[in-house]
């Protein structure tokens, strides 16, 4: 079975801000991550059979640098899945925020296997209620990769809390499938964050994931009916030290 980082990417991405939001850029910083998601979902597709994910992390920033591991684990169903990987900020503009990294992945499941992947992320900064940003994610493995537009838009209710709403558009590119390309899936949803302290935060989030033309194809393959749309939530909690 291939399945993919980008749930487990963002989660990352949130470590990292979060850290860097309160240290110095020459200083080490550590963060934790733990959550559970109702449903494994990436690329708007279910990726298990039955049940949702434990997911936990660690990430050690030192300026620019990034490193981290994650494990994500079915909560109904026999999976196991381990990703290492590094990233790296580049400063191209005061609004424009860019990074690059490389992780590896390790599925343990109804069949082991493994892939490698690299990934770019921009976005614009220059107005805080609005953040466009554009995702990239190549796979050695499928020789494919998959991009991501998104929109989100952060609005800080209190001091301690934040909302985002946010939306994303998916295009496929031999990463999800072999056989179809283009536009892959439209999801919608909201995010909300509570800092709980001044290292400690816990947030939510509910997404609503919709089936478009790469995903209704591989569905007509495989002999697939009924609705190809995904909805999900999840929890988190983050330590930053």
């Amino acid at each position: 079975m291939k399945v993919n980082i980008t749930p487990l990417f963002l989660s990352i991405m949130t470590i990292t801000a979060l850290c860097s939001s309160h240290a110095k850029a020459e200083d080490l910083e550590f963060a934790f991550n733990a959550g559970w998601d109702s449903k494994y979902v990436s690329e708007g597709r279910n990726n298990l059979d039955s049940g949702g994910i434990y997911q936990a992390g660690a990430a050690v920033t030192s300026g620019d640098l990034t490193t981290y591991a994650t494990m994500v684990r079915g909560d109904s169903e026999h999976y196991i899945e381990w990703n290492f990987g590094l990233e790296y900020a580049l400063h191209l503009h005061e609004d424009i925020e860019t990074v690059i990294g490389y992780q590896r992945l390790e599925f343990y499941g109804d069949e082991r296997s493994s892939d490698n992947e690299v990934f770019a992320v921009i976005a614009y900064t220059g107005v805080d209620w609005l953040i466009p940003s554009v995702a990239y994610t190549y796979a050695t493995e499928a020789g494919g990769y998959f991009v991501e537009v998104s929109l989100h838009s952060p609005w800080q209710l209190t001091e301690q809390f934040t909302v985002t709403p946010y939306i994303t558009q998916g295009f496929d590119f031999q990463y999800a499938t072999e056989e179809h390309n283009g536009a892959n899936h439209f999801q919608m949803g909201v995010e909300a964050s509570y800092e709980l302290s001044s290292n400690i935060a816990v947030s939510a989030h509910f997404s609503h994931s919709i089936a478009m033309d790469d995903i209704k194809e591989q569905a007509k393959v495989e002999g697939i009916s009924g609705s190809l749309d995904e909805s999900y939530a999840g929890i988190h909690l983050t330590w930053r030290f």
